[in-house]
Formats: C-alpha cells, sequence, structure tokens
C-alpha cells in the first residue's frame, strides 16, 4: 500500500515513538511571532533553559501588532527582540523587515517540500502549499521544538481533495477553499491532513496554493497540503538553485514526498469547481457560506485587503484589475495592507499602490493587526466588514463586529458599491 504526503514526511522525521501512536518527529523549521511566543521564551527563562536547539533553523518575526501600539505589546516585541538577539537568530525580522509571518517565511525561501514546520499560530497549515507538514502548536510543544527541535504528534490520518473542472472569470482559491469548508463543515476535517490535487490545484500558482493551505484550519485540518511540482520549484529556485544541477534535478529530488498513486486515504473528496460562484461567508463560522449572488447588497463599512491568506501580489493585482479607474463607495472605508515589505514594494513599482490609493484606499504597513482586531482596521460594534481573511468568528476584528469573508476580487468589487458586490461585473 502506497503512502500520503504526511505519512511519508512522518516516517523520514521519525525521531521515537514513546506511546502506539504519538511520533515525535524532528522538525526542519520552528517559526516564532511575538504574540504566543514571549510566553514560551519567558517559561524557558523560568526554568533556567534560555536556549535554543538550532538558531539557523528557528525563523522570527514581529506582524502581529507593527509597530507596537501600546506598552504592552511593545513589551512583547521587546521579549522576542532581545531573545533573538541572545541566541543568535539571524533570521529575525524586525520593524522595517517584519512582514505577516506566512507570507514572509515562504518568500524567503524557509519552507521546502518534505520539511516538518511548527509555529504558535493556527494558520502554519499555509506552509503545506510547499509539500511540507506544518501544524501550528501550543505553547508547551513550541517550548520543546525551540529547546529540542523535536515535536510530538499523533499521526493524522489524511483527506484527499480532487479539485477538478475549470474556474470561472472572478472565481479564485480563496472561493474555492471557502466552498469546501461550506461542503464539509468546520469539524469536516480534525485531526486530519487536508491533502489537495486535481487539475485545479496543479494550474495553480504558490500564492494561490498557500491560499487553499492558509484554511485547512478553518476546517479543522491540521494541515493543508498540495503536491510538489515544477511550479513549487520555480518559486523555490533562487534560494536553491545552489543545491540542484537544474530545476528538472530539483523537481526529481521534491517528488519524493508526492503522494503514491495508491496511497490509503481516509476519504475522498471530488470537487468539480466548473459552476462555482464567487463564495462569502454570512455568519459567525468559517462553513456558513453563500454566493455573492445570495449576499448583493448586503451593507458593509469597510473592507479589508490583507492577511496572510490574501495579502500577497496577486492578490494586490486582482484587486486593483477591478479598482483601476475607480472610487470607493462613500458610505465604506477601505484598507490595504501588503503581506510583506517584498509585496508593498513590488506593488509600489508596478503601480498598484496608486490605483488603490487613488481609489480612496488607506494603504498600511504589512500586519496581522486587523485580522484578529488588535490594530489597523478594528471595527466598532455593530459594523461589518468584508474581508479577504481567514476567520470570521464572533468579535474576531472588533467586539461586536462581523466579517464576511471573500477573495481580493469581490472586496474590490464590494469596496466600489458600497455593499457585497459580484466581481464579475467588473471583469471584461
Amino acid at each position: 500500500m502506497g503512502k500520503t504526503t504526511a505519512e511519508k514526511i512522518f516516517d523520514a522525521h521519525l525521531v521515537n515513538e514513546p506511546f502506539p501512536g504519538t511520533k515525535v518527529l524532528r522538525l526542519d523549521a520552528v517559526l516564532c511571532h511575538e504574540i504566543t511566543t514571549p510566553i514560551a521564551i519567558d517559561d524557558l527563562i523560568r526554568r533556567g533553559k534560555d536556549r535554543v536547539f538550532d538558531p539557523t533553523k528557528i525563523k522570527a518575526v514581529i506582524d502581529h501588532v507593527t509597530p507596537s501600539k501600546d506598552t504592552k505589546t511593545a513589551t512583547q516585541a521587546r521579549i522576542l527582540r532581545e531573545w533573538a538577539r541572545r541566541n543568535d537568530i539571524k533570521d529575525f525580522f524586525d520593524i522595517g523587515a517584519n512582514g505577516v509571518c506566512h507570507a514572509l517565511f515562504p518568500e524567503r525561501g524557509f519552507i521546502r517540500p518534505g520539511y516538518t514546520v511548527i509555529m504558535g499560530d493556527s494558520h502554519t497549515c499555509t506552509h503545506g502549499a510547499f509539500g511540507a507538514f506544518a501544524a501550528g502548536i501550543g505553547t508547551t510543544d513550541l517550548e520543546v521544538g525551540i529547546l529540542k527541535g523535536v515535536c510530538a504528534f499523533r499521526q493524522p490520518k489524511t483527506i484527499k481533495f480532487n479539485v477538478t473542472g475549470t474556474l470561472s472569470k472572478g472565481v479564485y482559491a480563496k472561493d474555492v477553499i471557502l466552498h469546501i469548508i461550506g461542503k464539509i463543515g468546520v469539524n469536516g476535517a480534525t485531526d486530519r491532513v487536508m491533502e489537495f490535487h486535481g487539475s485545479v490545484v496543479d494550474a495553480m500558482t504558490m500564492e494561490s496554493r498557500m491560499t487553499l493551505c492558509n484554511m485547512a484550519i478553518e476546517a479543522g485540518g491540521t494541515s493543508g497540503i498540495c503536491q510538489p511540482d515544477m511550479t513549487t520549484v520555480d518559486y523555490l529556485w533562487p534560494f536553491i538553485q545552489g543545491e540542484f544541477a537544474s530545476k528538472e534535478a530539483a523537481l526529481a529530488d521534491y517528488s519524493q514526498w508526492r503522494a503514491d498513486a495508491d496511497a490509503d486515504y481516509d476519504q475522498t473528496v471530488e470537487i468539480d469547481v466548473t459552476t462555482l460562484e464567487p463564495t462569502i461567508t454570512f455568519g459567525y463560522k468559517p462553513d456558513q457560506v453563500k454566493t455573492v449572488s445570495e449576499l448583493a447588497g448586503t451593507r458593509l463599512d469597510q473592507i479589508y485587503i490583507g492577511s496572510c491568506t490574501n495579502g500577497r501580489l496577486e492578490d494586490l493585482r486582482i484587486a486593483a484589475q477591478i479598482l483601476k479607474g475607480r472610487k470607493i463607495a462613500s458610505n465604506v472605508r477601505c484598507i490595504l495592507s501588503p503581506a510583506t515589505p517584498k509585496i508593498q514594494q513590488e506593488a509600489m513599482r508596478e503601480g498598484l499602490l496608486d490605483i488603490f490609493m487613488e481609489a480612496g484606499f488607506c494603504v498600511t504597513n504589512p500586519t496581522c493587526g486587523a485580522c484578529l482586531g488588535m490594530s489597523n482596521g478594528v471595527l466598532a460594534e455593530g459594523e461589518v466588514c468584508a474581508a479577504t481573511t481567514n476567520r470570521n468568528f464572533s468579535g474576531r476584528m472588533g467586539k461586536g463586529g462581523m466579517v464576511h469573508l471573500m477573495s481580493p476580487a469581490t472586496a474590490a468589487a464590494s469596496a466600489i458599491e458600497g455593499v457585497i458586490a459580484d466581481p464579475r461585473n467588473y471583469l471584461n
């Protein structure tokens, strides 16, 4: 019997199995940010264990509230900053060089096929887009990862999602994953890996695959995984060209992590996206979804484009295509937060930021702040936001606020009309 991608990675990284079914894995990357890591740092200090297993395998960033908004967040940033200095962590990204973690770290080439990756952040599943096993973990596991370079997991079963058909104009990876979550529910992939296959996924860019995997956690998934292919190699080539004689050699090596044709899956879910419409959440759970046709005209107070889900250059280009030469409605305020400085610079060079600003958007620095209601776009009670983020829990972007999750295209069209609007009306 063949193996899934996760099974292959578990086998290759197994250190020991202290209890039946509990597997201790060697880690390739431990990712850290200033919201969850300082708690682990303080505990390690109290235990007299202020050290790291390998400073080259730890990547750290200040991204959730940046620049700091108050003394508390400044203290959290200082704890991470001083820890990185004490432990000679070179890949630490402070204010000015920082970006949203799940966009910045792949952009820097830190994630590779076959890797094991952990972080004290639920959307760590994003990195599975590269054919890695990447999972969000709690404080205790993070401490062990930092100190020993290992993490214990119950080996998850895998659900295969076979995504076929043809995406219509105005329909993107965000619509696909919202549709999938709506189909299987927020508990549909609990303790499972969501492994994405099919012609639609094969045709996606790495940016789109990251969007797909980013929201695996919203269906309860431990990780989302795409199969490494030449698209993966092309994205990583600037970082790996010294390791391989050619792209074909890199592909041959990375193909070892592709699932076997006869792999045993917990279940297989067939998704034909040919008739899929732009999809939006409507309640306070990510599986509460409707089509844009059903929700068109719903009132809005704010539009937010950014986050680890949809703040990449591809997303900005999609939204700018709709916004070019148009103005936002007078009843809404609109915020753009490019996910990394590199994305922001490239968007500036391409004239994308001009398009957003001329339309009436406020362009902010890279930050996670608005997504979890901490800064740079917090909602007042009773306000409604159209957002390209990943979570629509009650109060997520501000106490008493509501969030409708959608693609950058749908968010841009909604900014123009001031209510939820169909992006297909603006795409020739």
